[in-house]
């Protein structure tokens, strides 16, 4: 009779078992989507077998970031690997190509994220955070985001404050048609001067873009940071085509240079996402959860970025944005950016 009993007992455990593995997410897309009120157990249980996180990334400061995240979780272990863009769309191809995804989590600027996600590399997944975002930063798919915005920068107004007082400054774009600021002002070549074009474009029209060339502004053949330099020595006055975030390393040396949003403010965003055949999905989302959360955004912003979460923005970040990454596809921004450059070119060119 005992001999029954037990085997009975062992029958049972043995089919509850079997029923929580069956119902309990086993594949990337079972685990990225997973809305269970044990979620946060299931996560922390397979990120302790795992042991281990991949995160491509495009920003210096998630060196210090990952730091925070591993005292967090010390099970596990972040393999952290940083580089521009295209150097990360190159690898995460190649590897896509060859069978053998390396990486968990791709963290890096709209051009790349968007052909990665039309090529079919990243894996929608779910946040409990996301709800804070607003959805000019998230990419919808059918059940969860593909990407989801983590750091903003912004492209606005750069001043050297020995030439031009606070009160004198611009405060919006047509007051860059001011006649004052005949030939005092540049714009950069790069992306950063191109996004700047298209966003006057959409906001003001035509008509603004072309008396704005009036204005004899020089184009500059040199990053926005760079321009920012030339703002400081005083060879450029100001710039409206400078990073907020490099006003800020100038200031910390107490630099003679401001700047001020321009609305609708360019802004550029970072974006974190989870591939598709990613090795390690459990700690993959413990990672991205925690990119998202409060928490996290807090400590992004330690970095001198600035956080496109709702719920800890503050009143410099108070202004009207224009995302164009989310505006369109990567389809239309690839033949817009053609026409914006080639506009750059006819209409300040000859300025150089």
């Amino acid at each position: 009779m005992a001999r029954k009993s037990f085997l009975l007992a062992a029958t049972v455990v043995l089919l509850a078992t079997e029923s929580f593995a069956a119902s309990s997410p086993s594949t990337v897309a079972q685990i990225a989507l997973y809305q269970g009120a044990d979620r946060e157990k299931i996560l922390v249980e397979g990120a302790r077998r795992e042991g281990q996180v991949t995160f491509y990334n495009s920003h210096t400061w998630f060196r210090t970031f990952v730091k925070d995240f591993e005292k967090k979780y010390p099970f596990i272990k972040v393999a952290e690997w940083r580089n521009d863009s295209k150097n990360i769309l190159r690898r995460v191809t190649e590897e896509a190509k060859s069978g053998r995804s390396l990486t968990d989590i791709i963290e890096t600027t709209p051009e790349a994220i968007g052909i990665l996600k039309r090529d079919g590399t990243l894996q929608e997944y779910y946040s409990p955070e996301a709800r804070f975002f607003p959805d000019d930063v998230k990419s919808k798919g059918k059940n969860g985001f593909y990407h989801v915005g983590d750091r903003e920068t912004y492209i606005g107004l750069g001043f050297n404050t020995n030439l031009i007082p606070q009160a004198e400054a611009p405060k919006s774009l047509r007051d860059l048609l001011n006649p004052k600021w005949k030939g005092k002002m540049s714009i950069v070549t790069s992306s950063t001067g191109t996004r700047w074009i298209g966003n006057a474009l959409d906001a003001m029209g035509r008509e603004f873009v072309e008396k704005f060339a009036e204005q004899d502004v020089r184009l500059q053949d040199l990053s926005g940071a760079a321009l920012s330099g030339l703002v400081v020595t005083g060879e450029v006055p100001l710039s409206p085509t400078i990073f907020d975030a490099n006003v800020s390393v100038h200031k910390q040396k107490n630099a003679p240079i401001d700047c001020r949003p321009l609305e609708p403010v360019v802004t550029n965003v970072g974006y974190s996402s989870l591939s598709v055949k990613s090795p390690n999905p459990h700690a993959a989302m413990l990672l991205l959860d925690f990119i998202h959360s409060k928490e996290g955004q807090e400590i992004i912003m330690k970095g001198g970025l600035w956080s496109p979460r709702d719920d800890i923005g503050t009143l410099d970040q108070r202004f009207k944005k224009s995302y164009l990454d989310e505006k369109y596809s990567i389809e239309e921004l690839e033949i817009k950016y053609g026409q914006w450059e080639q506009l750059i070119r006819r209409l300040f060119g000859q300025r150089k």
